[in-house]
C-alpha cells in the first residue's frame, strides 16, 4: 500500500504566486482582494485600506486552515496503513488481509475474474524455538514473509494470518495456477536457511491452495485454503 503526499500549497497560493510573476505583486493583491470581495458580496466601494486588510488576513488564515486540514490527512494515511501491518513481518496483519479477501471475492462476483488464496504453514516451527529461541524464531517469521512478498507480483497480497502461518492472495490466477506459484513461493521458503548468529536455521513449509468463490466469505476462503494445507501435510506424513 503506497501512501501518496497531500498537496501542501493551496490554489488561492499557487493563483497569486503566478499573477505576482506575471504582473507583480501590487496587481496580485488587487485581483485576490476583488474575488474575495465579490465572493463576499462586497462592492468596490467597500474595500477601503481596513477591508483589505481585514481579508488578506482571512485568506492567509483561510490557506493556514486548508494545509493544517491536508496535513491531517496525510498523517491519518499513514496511521491507516501502520494500522494494517503485522506486528512483526512486513506484510498485512490478519484483519486487513481478510478485507483485501473481501475485496477480490467481490470484483470476482461482478466481472468474473479468478483469484485464488494460497496457506502457509511453517513445518516445525514450535521446534526452532525450542532450540534456538524466541528470537530466532521471530527473525524465521521476518524471512517467510519476506521472501514472500519479494516472489508475488504488486497486485498480490501477502498477510501473516497468524503464529507461523501466512496467506497470499493471488489475483487473476484460478486453481492450476495457483498450485504452480505456490510451489514457487514453497521453494523460495526453503532455499536459504536463516542465519541465526552461529545457526544456520532450515525453513521448511507445507500449503494449500484454493480458488476464491465469487463473493465469498474471507473466513470461509481463508479456513478451505487452511484445510487443503492440512490435508497435504497430513497425505505427505502418511506416505
Amino acid at each position: 500500500m503506497k501512501i501518496t503526499s497531500a498537496r501542501t500549497e493551496s490554489f488561492s497560493a499557487i493563483r497569486r504566486r503566478a499573477l505576482t510573476e506575471a504582473a507583480g505583486p501590487a496587481v496580485a493583491r488587487a485581483v485576490v482582494a476583488a474575488d474575495t470581495a465579490g465572493f463576499l458580496g462586497l462592492s468596490e466601494a467597500d474595500l477601503t485600506p481596513q477591508v483589505q486588510a481585514a481579508l488578506k488576513t482571512l485568506m492567509v488564515e483561510i490557506d493556514d486552515l486548508r494545509n493544517e486540514v491536508a496535513r491531517l490527512k496525510f498523517k491519518l494515511g499513514e496511521a491507516q496503513g501502520l494500522a494494517d501491518l503485522d506486528v512483526l513481518a512486513p506484510v498485512l496483519n490478519r484483519r486487513a488481509f481478510l478485507r483485501e479477501i473481501k475485496r477480490v471475492a467481490a470484483f470476482a462476483q461482478r466481472y468474473g475474474s479468478p483469484a485464488s488464496l494460497v496457506f502457509f504453514d511453517l513445518d516445525g516451527f514450535k521446534a526452532v524455538n525450542d532450540r534456538f529461541g524466541h528470537a530466532a524464531g521471530d527473525q524465521a517469521l521476518k524471512a517467510v514473509a519476506e521472501r514472500l512478498q519479494a516472489h508475488v507480483r504488486e497486485t498480490d497480497v501477502v498477510g501473516r494470518i497468524g503464529g507461523d502461518e501466512f496467506a497470499v492472495l493471488l489475483v487473476q490466477a484460478d486453481q492450476q495456477t495457483a498450485a504452480a506459484k505456490a510451489e514457487t513461493l514453497a521453494a523460495a521458503v526453503r532455499g536459504t536457511p536463516v542465519q541465526v548468529g552461529e545457526w544456520s536455521v532450515p525453513l521448511r513449509i507445507s500449503w494449500g491452495a484454493r480458488e476464491i468463490e465469487p463473493g465469498a466469505d474471507p473466513e470461509v476462503a481463508l479456513a478451505e485454503a487452511d484445510a487443503a494445507m492440512f490435508l497435504k501435510k497430513r497425505v505427505r506424513r502418511e506416505a
